[in-house]
Formats: structure tokens, C-alpha cells, sequence
């Protein structure tokens, strides 16, 4: 029995779902986690929303200017973006330290077809949970950041919940991850 299955060899079902989460990964670690995220530890010295727009002396090398100035528009509906306390920028953190390298390592496992993947993809998705559980909380509660738009907030973090309740789910259908069939299939059954 194969221990692994290429993503061209895999069943339909697993196939897409592979694909859809190898895109997500993609997107997190060439955009989010080492150009938004590092603009916000970067630029983090006051707060943005007096301090805006930057000079541009003040503009680091990196992430690109673009970058800097799309965090900066998303913040007038998002406030905490702008406001950046301290326990935004630990998500920030986190983000970066963590998930920057989970994204690449997932990356790497689901293509090759590893199925060792499966426990930290589902701490991965169990910390997103909780951290974007904390951003709503934070930001729906907290009069600090009033005047933030719920309707692009929650726009904004929808893939951060959905991903990873994707990926919980395609981690608990497949225990077996890349090699077995899918859990209470007629193949899974005759396998016992």
C-alpha cells in the first residue's frame, strides 16, 4: 500500500480541497505573513491613525510601498490594524514566527503527500481559530475601536475561519491524510 498519493493522483474530493488549502497557504506565506504582517511590526512606532500618511523618509525597505499604503486604506474600516497595541501585534507575532513556516512546511507536505502534516495542520487551524476568535472579540467589544466597519472586518478575516475549519475537516474525513480513504467510506470499512 502506498503511504502517499501525489495531489494529481488523489481522489476528486481531496483533490480540491488540497488545492483550495495549497492556495491559501500560498497567498499566507508570499503576502500576508512577510509583507502585511511585517509592515505591521515595521511601522509600529506610533499610531497610525494620527500619524498617516507617512514621509516618505519614513517608508521602510521593506515591505514595498504598496503594501504599506493597502495596510493603512484597510485600516479605516479595520481600527485596530492602525492602532496596533500590544495585543494585536503579538497575533502579528505569532503570525509570523508560526504560521510563516507552518505554510511553508504545509506547502511542502501537501504536494509530496506527507502524512505527518496532520497533527500541526490541525494545531495551525485550532491557534487561527483562537486568534481570530480574540481579534472579533477584541474589536466588536472594545470601545477603543469604535467607529471600525463589522461588515469589512469580518470580510477581511473570513478566510482565517473558514480555512481552517476546511482544513479540520479534511484532516478528520481523512485520518490517514494523503495515503487512506476517506472515514466511512465502503474502501475505508473493507481496509479494517
Amino acid at each position: 500500500m502506498r503511504t502517499a498519493i501525489p495531489v494529481k493522483d488523489r481522489d476528486l474530493t481531496r483533490k480540491i480541497i488540497d488545492i483550495t488549502l495549497l492556495v491559501f497557504f500560498f497567498i499566507n506565506i508570499i503576502f500576508i505573513c512577510y509583507m502585511f504582517d511585517i509592515e505591521q511590526l515595521v511601522v509600529s512606532g506610533a499610531d497610525h491613525t494620527i500619524n498617516w500618511p507617512l514621509t516618505p523618509s519614513e517608508y521602510p525597505i521593506w515591505p514595498p510601498k504598496f503594501i504599506v499604503d493597502l495596510n493603512h486604506f484597510v485600516g479605516q474600516f479595520d481600527h485596530a490594524l492602525l492602532h496596533r497595541d500590544p495585543w494585536w501585534r503579538a497575533t502579528i507575532w505569532i503570525d509570523v514566527i508560526l504560521f510563516g513556516p507552518f505554510y511553508i512546511t504545509a506547502i511542502y507536505a501537501f504536494i509530496r503527500g506527507k502524512n505527518w502534516i496532520r497533527i500541526p495542520s490541525i494545531m495551525w487551524a485550532t491557534m487561527m481559530l483562537t486568534n481570530v476568535t480574540i481579534i472579533f472579540i477584541v474589536e466588536f467589544t472594545d470601545p477603543k475601536y469604535a467607529g471600525g466597519q463589522p461588515l469589512p472586518i469580518i470580510a477581511a478575516n473570513l478566510l482565517w475561519i473558514l480555512m481552517p475549519i476546511l482544513l479540520i475537516i479534511r484532516m478528520v474525513l481523512y485520518p490517514q491524510t494523503f495515503a487512506g480513504h476517506r472515514l466511512g467510506s465502503k474502501m475505508a470499512k473493507l481496509e479494517e
